[in-house]
């Protein structure tokens, strides 16, 4: 039987926009290629499970759209006229593949992300998008099923729980997975394939005993906004870049220190 007390534990770092998390777990000395490194999960049952694979894909989808988008981005809400107006999704995804794709014609280097949904009272279809790189005009122009109710920029200032998070766009990220329904099938968004990746650092092995009131050090120009923790000794900080700093140059992000 392993002992948890000579297993080592790991800090990793992963930067999305202006969003940095660090996550620190042991892991088992077995494991010689820290790189690949995970925390590791206990379950009693699939429904645990479940909703651990669930999470996994939220968190991917959040760290997406804090690395692409920023107040300089647009958020739209696309609903379809009555002439236009589709019962299934499937009918759905071809009028929403077809604007995704006047879009890119007219802004090749833009980044979309979009999602459809049904309204809660008029169980019409609609679709919500993230987009950057394409002014309000052109979003305008190409949407040619119905109205646009809404093409806004990004929040400079997001705030949860009272506390001002920046440009940190999970509740938003969120609110769009969330609008995946099984009688949609497939995948939960669309993204344009130029998305662009969050960056994480390579694990490395820590000798220091962080807790939820002893968290790591906040890298240079971001501060602590968030600490959680399981039973299974994983501990999660979520750190946000002040507003007035500038974001490091990809591949130069601040070293880490243990």
């Amino acid at each position: 039987m392993e002992r948890p007390d000579i297993m080592p534990r790991i800090k990793r770092r992963t930067y999305a926009g202006s969003v940095c998390e660090q996550e620190v777990f042991t892991v088992p000395d077995r494991v010689k290629n820290l790189k690949a490194a995970e925390p590791r999960q206990r379950f009693m049952t699939d429904a645990e499970r479940e909703k651990h694979k669930l999470g996994i894909s939220r968190r991917h989808h959040a760290r997406m759209v804090n690395e692409n988008f920023s107040p300089r981005s647009l958020y739209s809400t696309l609903t379809l006229d009555n002439e236009h107006e589709v019962h299934t999704f499937e009918e759905a995804r071809r009028i929403r593949d077809l604007y995704v794709r006047r879009l890119k014609y007219a802004n090749p280097d833009a980044r979309i992300s979009i999602y459809m949904g049904r309204g809660k009272s008029t169980y019409r279809i609609h679709f919500h998008m993230l987009s950057d790189g394409i002014d309000e005009k052109t979003i305008l122009e190409k949407w040619q099923a119905g109205s646009i109710v809404r093409v806004e920029p990004l929040r400079a200032h997001n705030y949860y729980n009272g506390v001002d998070h920046g440009q940190d766009y999970t509740g938003l990220a969120n609110y769009l997975f969330d609008h995946w329904t099984p009688e949609q099938g497939g995948h939960r968004w669309k993204q344009t394939k130029n998305i662009r990746p969050p960056e994480r650092e390579a694990p490395t092995v820590v000798k220091l005993n962080y807790s939820e009131s002893r968290p790591p050090r906040a890298p240079k120009g971001y501060t602590l906004v968030e600490c959680k923790s399981n039973r299974f000794g994983y501990l999660y900080f979520k750190y946000v870049r002040l507003v007035s700093e500038v974001k490091p140059p990809a591949g130069k992000r601040p070293p880490m220190k243990c």
